[in-house]
């Protein structure tokens, strides 16, 4: 399995798509307690275009779970680790969730290395102390299983258990077995990240993606987020906080949609 080595963390990542050179770039980023499996609906359609770099959040899934509080600081850093470690000087970033909330960070701080940015199921401030602090610590003390009857039915509306039994079934797998002092730790990032002061620096063209059942980014939060950077626009999906795996393809046509669109 790859590897790149960003400040001596481990972040695993793997490139799929075309080899030429002149190909751009589409970065994935995965939400909190899951990994770049997520992303599996996505590869086939977005390899055709794009040379796709998905990764495992630090504290996720074969990255490395270094001990201590995160900080967006360090999810962005690893990113750009990332893109030095392959050569890469800008590219469209795809995130969902804590990947969007990565996205924001990464468009705003760094304008010259991002392209197009799309931000899914996210906002530039997520959720509060009294949401973040009880969960980190239960992954801490008790473990992920304890977290999954809790926070997995939120991320799909009811009917999507009865259609996908076996899709649930592996991104339960995914979430049980994540590191929970490393789920906790990129809970404190979460935390501690509120970005509603830098969205008017994002000078990419944003597509933020809300759903019209997420309790845990609401769509009013979507909306307040694409009113509040300068050249973006809103679309909302019948779906809860994993959009890209509730509604497949409606969600691949959007984002390629959007990428693909003339400047």
């Amino acid at each position: 399995m790859p590897y790149a080595s960003v400040k001596g963390v481990d972040i695993h990542y793997r490139v799929d798509g075309p080899e030429d050179v002149d190909a751009p770039w589409l970065v994935l980023s995965n939400s909190l307690g899951s990994d770049l499996s997520m992303w599996a609906p996505q590869i086939a359609p977005f390899s055709a275009r794009y040379r796709l770099l998905r990764y495992d959040t630090r504290g996720h899934g074969h990255s490395a779970a270094p001990a201590g509080s995160y900080t967006i600081e360090q999810l962005t850093g690893d990113v750009l680790g990332l893109f030095d470690e392959l050569g890469i000087d800008r590219a469209h970033f795809c995130g969902i969730s804590m990947g969007g909330l990565t996205g924001v960070a990464l468009a705003a701080r760094y304008p010259e290395r991002i392209d197009r940015v799309v931000l899914a199921n996210t906002a530039a401030k997520i959720g509060s102390d009294e949401v973040w602090l009880p969960r980190a610590e239960r992954a801490r003390n008790e473990g992920m299983s304890a977290l999954a009857g809790a926070v997995l039915p939120r991320w799909f509306t009811p009917g999507f258990f009865e259609r996908e039994a076996l899709m649930f079934a592996q991104i339960r797998d995914v979430f049980v077995h994540t590191d929970g002092e490393g789920y906790a730790s990129n809970c404190d990032a979460i935390r501690t990240a509120d970005l509603r002061g830098e969205t008017h620096n994002i000078r990419a063209r944003a597509l933020v993606i809300g759903g019209t059942h997420d309790l845990a980014a609401t769509p009013a939060q979507g909306q307040e987020l694409a009113a509040s950077i300068r050249d973006a626009r809103y679309v909302e999906l019948d779906a809860s906080h994993i959009s890209n795996l509730e509604r497949v393809e409606e969600f691949n046509h959007t984002v390629l949609d959007f990428l693909g669109e003339q400047a």
